[in-house]
């Protein structure tokens, strides 16, 4: 990517922004990919969670960045999410979307995307 399309995607009028909540191989490769981003005033769009990372740690991550107005998509490993499901079952806007993906080391479970589950609801899927 050029310096000029960085840019561009950088300074969008929408100024809207991918959060991540992930372990370090994916938060490391999504930052190589662009999304990374700090800010004085906002600080960061990404967490990396490890083993001693607690699971307060990870709600107040997840509650701050769905609760940041300049953020509409938060990715968030399926295996992290499974440790704040609660909290993201109780989660119902769709903005920003919250989307699970698979891990390095953990594959994607559709049976406990709880975007999934919704969405399947709502079509009267099984």
């Amino acid at each position: 990517m050029t310096k000029n399309t960085s840019d561009r995607l950088r300074n969008r009028p929408d100024g809207h922004l991918i959060a991540v909540i992930g372990d370090e191989d994916t938060v490391t490769g999504f930052l190589l990919a662009g999304v990374g981003q700090v800010d004085g005033a906002s600080g960061t769009n990404f967490v990396v969670v490890d083993s001693k990372t607690s699971i307060e740690a990870i709600g107040e991550a997840f509650g701050t960045f769905t609760s940041r107005e300049d953020v509409a998509i938060l990715l968030i490993n399926q295996h992290i999410a499974n440790k704040i499901r609660h909290v993201v079952q109780k989660f119902k806007s769709p903005v920003p979307a919250i989307v699970e993906i698979p891990s390095k080391e953990h594959p994607y479970d559709p049976s406990k995307d709880s975007v999934l589950q919704r969405v399947r609801g709502m079509l009267g899927s099984a």
